[in-house]
């Protein structure tokens, strides 16, 4: 029996809803998360409003297997996602004691100040576990089954590869691809007969347009080759029967 694990994605920043950051973050979870069995199932941008950030981590947090949340554990004043998270738990947030021994000592070996800015990055829920930066020492956090991580594409790119080995994965999803030289329009209504017919599978239609041509890419998507055979065998005879009518 297929085992499905689902994860959402949090991305907490008024600079990416404000265009001035684009994010780079949701692709890359997309695709470490379909590697490894894992469906995202849903990704959210909030702004840096600890009422915002709070309401979305419970909202998701019970949803979904993981959450993981990217942006706002940096050293300036909107960076609130440790407070927010701790407050979504019902937690204190304090400076955690090996986190503030690491960056004390990485400041000290660089000859750079330990400023109360810096110190923030320190502080996180009482209780909760590092996730390892490897890039710039200050460590992202999990509590239960959220998994709070740096907006740096990245860093962010680092922590998630310490994280990847913690998780419960599933059973990965299997895909075949079909070539369709017709629009959405011509195969809609067959395409919606095949996919009734194949309920354990997802057949989706992407339009393609390049050097004046149109058509659709065909997407089969199951759990089993012994879903997806038979659907992928019937979407490609679709295709050619439509092909002769043509």
């Amino acid at each position: 029996m297929a085992q499905i694990v689902t994860a959402a994605m949090l991305i907490i920043g008024d600079e990416i809803l404000s265009g001035r950051t684009k994010d780079k973050n949701i692709g890359h979870l997309a695709d470490v998360m379909t590697m490894i069995g894992v469906d995202l199932k849903e990704v959210r941008i909030v702004p840096d409003e600890e009422d915002e950030i709070v309401a979305a981590i419970n909202a998701l947090r019970v949803r979904y297997d993981y959450l993981f949340t990217t942006g706002g554990i940096g050293p300036t004043h909107d960076d609130i996602t440790a407070d927010s998270v701790a407050k979504a738990f019902g937690l204190p947030c304090d400076y955690d004691d090996r986190a503030y021994a690491m960056l004390e000592a990485n400041y000290a070996a660089r000859g750079m100040e330990f400023s109360e800015a810096r110190k923030r990055m320190a502080r996180m829920p009482r209780g909760a576990a590092h996730i390892d930066n490897p890039i710039s020492t200050a460590p992202g956090f999990r509590v239960e089954n959220v998994h709070v991580m740096a907006g740096v594409p990245s860093i962010f790119q680092a922590m998630l590869d310490n994280v990847v080995p913690t998780l419960r994965t599933g059973t990965k999803m299997l895909s075949a691809t079909v070539h369709c030289p017709f629009g959405e329009g011509t195969i809609g209504g067959p395409l919606a007969a095949i996919q009734k017919e194949h309920p354990d599978t997802v057949i989706g239609s992407y339009p393609k347009y390049a050097d004046g041509t149109y058509w659709t890419e065909l997407v089969v998507r199951a759990r089993s080759q012994e879903a997806l055979e038979p659907a992928r065998i019937a979407v490609e005879s679709m295709v050619a029967e439509l092909a002769k009518a043509a």
